[in-house]
């Protein structure tokens, strides 16, 4: 991991069915993100926002939502990521939907590809987000880039500009899941994908699973880009989200998983996306994704 922070805004919610996630960039900047940053010795340059489509708002078509727009702030973001990433800079992405992933972790994979790094991603969700326009009962395209990943949908559906599947789905952690839906449920068994639900965390801890998705990770010298979804939290502690799921991660085991990550020192790349301001109470979510963000890149108690 960088010591020098890349902050890219993307304000949109072209992919999600409630509107409002386009003001999460400001409302991390307003948070104190990039203050947090610096304050823990770290390098931090604010990039601005991205300057993408507006949200049309249109009704699905052939399965998607906005799919012109969702592909035109996927691109952008691509090339954002691999031009910041090859100035030696961590990117940063301040969403914007989680559909915004696709042009985030399409440009990083350009990265490592030159690099000949592998890339593993951490995908901190409450849902799988694993569906096609086939199969999605929205049309909603923040449900569906772990499957446009994986190589599931055409590539002309979205146009990422990289071969696919842009991740092996073995090297994709999904983490923090409860909300599956019916024909994800089936396409998930033979997807490659890890999946960890609350009851694998219930049942095997936090700390096990986090250590065993790191330890593959260090053993392939990964590159490790996180994705975090605002519904990965509990909404008693993070209700600014469209998208809520009762019985979520903790507000303690939230921050022992970003303690991890920053300990192993895999992190070269992040989202950080869905909060909703408009659904927020007084900031509090995107207060707590700074806190959790801080965690990140390396704040804690005490040094270990």
């Amino acid at each position: 991991m960088s010591n020098q922070i890349g902050l890219i805004g993307v304000p949109t919610d072209v992919g999600a069915g409630v509107r409002g996630a386009c003001l999460g960039p400001e409302a991390l900047r307003i948070a104190g993100l990039a203050k947090a940053l610096t304050g823990l010795g770290h390098k931090v340059s604010d990039l601005g926002d991205l300057d993408g489509p507006p949200n049309p708002d249109e009704q699905p078509g052939n399965g998607c939502r906005n799919l012109r727009e969702v592909s035109t702030w996927c691109r952008l973001l691509r090339d954002r990521v691999t031009d910041v990433a090859g100035q030696g800079m961590t990117p940063v992405v301040l969403g914007g939907d989680h559909c915004i992933a696709m042009g985030s972790i399409a440009g990083i994979a350009k990265h490592c590809s030159a690099s000949g790094q592998p890339l593993y991603v951490l995908w901190f969700d409450a849902h799988t987000d694993f569906n096609t326009p086939l199969s999605s009962p929205s049309g909603n395209v923040h449900g569906m880039p772990i499957a446009a990943l994986c190589g599931r949908i055409k590539d002309s559906e979205f146009d990422l500009g990289v071969p696919t599947p842009v991740v092996d789905p073995s090297r994709i952690n999904l983490f923090g899941i409860r909300s599956v839906d019916h024909i994800e449920k089936a396409t998930l068994v033979d997807s490659g994908l890890k999946v960890f639900d609350m009851r694998a965390i219930d049942e095997r801890s936090t700390f096990t699973i986090m250590r065993e998705i790191l330890d593959e990770v260090t053993a392939a010298k990964g590159h490790l880009h996180v994705s975090l979804d605002v519904d990965f939290l509990d909404p008693s502690i993070a209700p600014g989200v469209g998208t809520t799921v009762p019985g979520g991660v903790t507000y303690r085991e939230a921050h022992l998983c970003m303690e991890m990550i920053a300990e192993s020192g895999l992190m070269g790349s992040l989202d950080l996306v869905e909060l909703n301001p408009l659904l927020d109470e007084k900031n509090k979510s995107a207060e707590l994704l700074v806190d959790l963000t801080g965690s990140l890149f390396g704040k804690a108690t005490l040094h270990r």
